[in-house]
């Protein structure tokens, strides 16, 4: 999960900073086209200003002939701002075409110039007229080919002017489609990412709504990432818990099944204890034939394994305190495997019978334990083992020193 938030914020972060890269560029490309179209246009008007004063020179050239006073000031002037023009040109155009055609604009001036100086030397003569003619000629080649430039430009202009202001519109519109598509795609990550969230934490909450109401069986569908990790374990804490709660069930019925086999047991002990007492007359009775003697001997061996049944069964059932004393392992061994073989599990026969091997060492020193709980720890196991091997087997029990002597090893 940690990855995938990673993951998000990161792509957040590109689509925003791509977003906010490409507005930054289309505003700087805008601002360079607006730039550049308002510098054509003043190109543009620094023509049209050229082309007014060659012709307002020649006009003055016009008259000449008809004042007194030619206005030779005025003249001047207007060649003046025409040099000037032309100088500005250079300082902006670079192109090798361009930049001969204002060249051959400034001679043209120059020579423009300096005709009309010598018609204004020798006016009134013959060489003034043919030097006026002549600065006229310039004048109106230099208007033509200036007007021609101006019309060329100018319809250029108009061109480069639309394509920039499309151009323009386009970046516009697609920053436009940005602003409009971003913040729904952004909205769709976060929606993702939300509910790849979301979704696992509602699936734990039902699983522990479920748990609480005690459906033990709920168990988590396969879910990504950590959310899998807690899944898996929350799954076993439920495993676990029901049997648990199974085992207390178990447990609970264990104690009402004892208790429910110490009254039985209290029930048999007493006829039991008659039975037992009208043998041991019997057997006293000198009357009786040897046959018979043995007989019931017989039955009073058989009373007294019936009630050390019984009583095995009664410590199990309601166990007294602990009482530690000296105890042979093997002899309390011995008595439980005798108890347990009176359990269903072990008297079955056929493929489900269970058998018990034993291999006790015969050397084991006695300890200091408490026989009955002894005898009921080994008689959990061995019923607990029983009840592993539904299809049958055998069980061994072996009791053995440890190497350093100093603990029983049962197993």
């Amino acid at each position: 999960m940690k990855k995938k938030i990673i993951i998000g914020l990161t792509v957040f972060s590109l689509i925003f900073l791509v977003a906010g890269f490409y507005m930054l560029t289309a505003k700087e490309r805008s601002c360079a086209k607006l730039d550049n179209l308002v510098r054509l246009h003043r190109i543009e008007i620094l023509r049209g200003h050229l082309l007014i004063h060659i012709k307002g020179a020649q006009s003055d050239l016009q008259r000449f002939d008809e004042e007194d006073t030619p206005p030779t000031d005025t003249f001047g002037a207007h060649i003046n701002v025409m040099n000037s023009i032309l100088e500005s040109c250079f300082k902006c155009h670079h192109a090798a075409q361009v930049t001969g055609k204002i060249r051959h604009l400034k001679q043209q001036i120059g020579r423009f110039q300096t005709t009309a100086t010598r018609a204004v030397t020798a006016r009134g003569s013959a060489d003034g007229t043919h030097a006026e003619q002549a600065a006229v000629r310039i004048g109106a080649q230099l208007i033509a080919e200036v007007d021609e430039l101006t019309t060329m430009t100018s319809r250029k202009l108009d061109e480069r002017t639309d394509k920039a202001m499309q151009d323009i519109r386009q970046t516009d519109h697609l920053l436009y489609g940005l602003l409009a598509v971003v913040p729904f795609v952004a909205a769709g990550f976060a929606a993702l990412f939300i509910g790849g969230f979301t979704h696992p934490v509602n699936e734990l909450l039902v699983a522990t709504r479920r748990l609480r109401s005690g459906d033990m069986d709920y168990r988590i569908g396969r879910l990504q990432d950590e959310f899998g990790e807690v899944a898996a374990s929350f799954n076993d804490m439920a495993e676990s818990l029901h049997t648990h709660c199974l085992r207390m069930q178990w447990a609970e019925q264990l104690v009402v099944l004892g208790e429910l086999a110490g009254g039985l047991a209290h029930e048999i002990k007493n006829p039991l204890a008659g039975i037992k007492a009208s043998m041991e007359v019997l057997d006293a009775d000198p009357a009786i034939t040897a046959d018979n003697r043995e007989i019931v001997r017989k039955v009073i061996d058989q009373t007294r394994r019936i009630e050390s049944l019984l009583k095995n069964l009664l410590n199990f059932a309601r166990p007294p305190k602990p009482q530690c004393v000296p105890v042979d392992v093997n002899s309390v061994l011995d008595s439980t495997e005798g108890l347990v073989q009176q359990h269903p599990r072990f008297k079955s026969q056929g493929s489900g019978a269970i058998d018990i091997m034993k291999q006790y060492d015969p050397l084991l020193p006695r300890t200091m334990a408490d026989p009955l709980q002894l005898q009921q720890i080994f008689t959990n196991l061995l019923l607990n083992a029983a009840d592993a091997m539904p299809q049958g087997g055998w069980i061994s029990l072996e009791t053995s020193l440890s190497d350093t002597k100093d603990y029983i090893i049962i197993k």
